[in-house]
């Protein structure tokens, strides 16, 4: 099995164990009476669990970036590429949430949670145009079109839930309430989420199935666009 293969199924093993750790923080008590509706996924770093919580957004951190080296590694994504420099984003955006946790605003601004605040942001809107920008070379190419346009529906679908928060901030002035008010913030965050670990499973399914097939940068791996000239 070659490295990029290796790294692409690590990967996909810590995202999904990731998603079960935050998943049992819904069901377990006492995490399970945070609401899911209304309070933010980073609620839970403040519950009894909270270290569950910092380790399975480190695990899905860690996952990321095998992903991400797997992308390299299989010829889909140049190192030096504004995908790849946007999934590192995320993965650094993650661990920074871990690392300045999430603040009660309701007793005054803090440092580390405004660091926290824009982590998030960070995190949410990255990886969408990471999966935008590494697909976007390989949506005409024969073999991995199919793969390309799941990441690219994947990383819009992610935007389009990201946009009542955005929504609901621009209205503010004329609403009265503040924007985490407004909408059911921790169902949206939660969609969110969701549609962002597919973006990531997606990207380390095609970089799996890439490596298998031409491991390394290969002619038959580049897009189109990144082929060797045709000789006269």
């Amino acid at each position: 099995m070659s490295i990029p293969r290796l790294l692409a199924l690590t990967g996909m093993v810590a995202v999904a164990a990731a998603v079960l750790l935050i998943g049992a923080l819904h069901v377990i008590p006492p995490s399970s009476a945070i609401s899911p509706y209304r309070r933010t996924i980073s609620e839970y770093a403040h519950s009894d669990h909270g270290t569950v919580f910092n380790v399975a957004v480190l695990v899905l951190a860690a996952g990321s970036v095998a992903i991400m080296v797997a992308l390299i590694g299989a010829g889909l994504a140049p190192a030096r590429s504004g995908g790849v420099f946007a999934l590192l984003l995320w993965c650094v955006a993650l661990a920074a949430i871990v690392y300045f946790p999430k603040h009660n605003w309701a007793v005054g601004p803090s440092y580390s949670g405004t660091v926290h605040r824009w982590a998030s942001v960070l995190a949410f809107l990255s990886l969408p145009f990471a999966a935008l920008l590494t697909a976007r070379a390989w949506r005409r190419h024969d073999r991995w079109r199919g793969h390309a346009r799941w990441t690219s529906l994947l990383g819009v679908m992610s935007f389009l839930a990201f946009s009542p928060i955005v929504g609901a901030f621009l209205i503010q002035p004329w609403t009265g309430v503040r924007w985490w008010r407004l909408i059911p913030l921790g169902a949206v965050e939660r969609v969110l989420l969701f549609s962002e670990i597919c973006i990531v499973l997606v990207m380390a399914v095609w970089a799996a199935r890439a490596a298998a097939r031409a491991p390394g940068v290969t002619p038959e791996a580049r897009p189109p666009s990144a082929a060797a000239p045709i000789a006269p």
